[in-house]
C-alpha cells in the first residue's frame, strides 16, 4: 500500500509541476540533438544541480528529483546523455547504450560536461554547482570527479562503482557522496573497496552511506525494490550535503 501511494504522488508531482516548471532545452553535440529539462527557476543566479538521469534516460525519478530540488532554491538541469531518437525501449537496449558509455567514459565524460556548460549558461552560478546521479547517472557522477571538472560535489546515487584497472587514481577537489544500497548485486566488493582506494588516494572528501534492507533501484517508487524509510532518509542526506557545499 504504502508503494502504492509513494507512485501516485510521485505521478501527481510529476503532472502537475513538469509542464509548469520544467522546459525542455535543446543544445548540440556536434550534429546529434541532445534534449535536456531545466526548471522554471532558470535565470535566476543560483546554485545549479546537474541531474544525470539513469540507464533509460529522463524518467520521472529524475524530473521529480528535478522539481522538489527547484524548491530547495537550485535551478536544475537533467541532462540528456543519448540525444534525440537514441531513447531505449527495453532493459537491452538500455543496458547496451549505457554500456558503451561506461565503456567510453571520455565520450561518457563529454556529453555531461556539455550539460553542466548548459547548466551554467540556464544562469546557475559556476562557482556554485553540484552533480547528482541514478544508477548509470550515478556512475557518471563519478566520472565527474574524475575528470576533475569544475564543481563542488557529486553525488552517485546507487550507481556502479567500478573503474578500469588501468585507469590510474588522481587527486580528486570536488566532494563526493556515494549512497549505496547494501542489497545491491550489480556492485561487487571488489568494486566498492577499490572506490575507497581510489577516494583515499585522491585524497577526496568523501562519504558513503549505506542503507539497510535496500536493493539496487531503492529510491525509485516505480521499482520493485523501493524502500520508502531509507529513500526518504537518502534524500534528505541529499539536500544536506547539498547545503553544505553550495550555500
Amino acid at each position: 500500500m504504502n508503494k502504492l501511494i509513494a507512485i501516485v504522488s510521485l505521478m501527481t508531482i510529476i503532472q502537475m509541476g513538469s509542464a509548469q516548471s520544467l522546459k525542455t532545452v535543446s543544445y548540440m553535440d556536434g550534429t546529434q540533438e541532445l534534449n535536456g529539462l531545466v526548471t522554471a527557476n532558470a535565470g535566476r543566479q543560483l546554485p545549479g544541480v546537474l541531474i544525470l538521469p539513469a540507464w533509460k534516460g529522463i524518467d520521472d525519478e529524475a524530473k521529480m528529483a528535478a522539481l522538489e530540488l527547484e524548491k530547495s532554491g537550485y535551478i536544475t538541469f537533467i541532462a540528456d546523455i543519448y540525444g534525440k531518437g537514441n531513447i531505449p525501449e527495453d532493459n537491452a537496449s538500455a543496458a547496451k547504450l549505457s554500456g558503451a558509455y561506461k565503456n567510453d567514459y571520455k565520450a561518457y565524460q563529454h556529453r555531461i560536461a556539455l550539460a553542466l556548460d548548459e547548466l551554467k549558461s540556464q544562469g546557475a552560478l559556476p562557482d556554485k554547482i553540484a552533480v547528482i546521479g541514478y544508477c548509470f547517472g550515478g556512475t557518471g557522477a563519478l566520472e565527474v570527479v574524475r575528470a576533475g571538472f569544475e564543481v563542488q560535489g557529486a553525488v552517485s546515487i546507487h550507481g556502479g562503482l567500478n573503474k578500469d584497472k588501468d585507469r590510474p587514481n588522481i587527486p580528486i577537489k570536488a566532494k563526493v557522496l556515494v549512497q549505496h544500497p547494501a542489497e545491491d548485486k550489480s556492485v561487487s566488493r571488489e568494486d566498492y573497496d577499490s572506490l575507497v582506494k581510489e577516494l583515499r588516494d585522491g585524497n577526496a572528501d568523501w562519504q558513503i552511506v549505506t542503507y539497510a534492507n535496500s536493493g539496487h533501484t531503492f529510491t525509485n517508487p516505480e521499482s520493485p525494490e523501493y524502500n520508502e524509510i531509507m529513500a526518504k532518509r537518502a534524500w534528505n542526506h541529499l539536500l544536506m550535503f547539498l547545503e553544505e557545499i553550495l550555500r
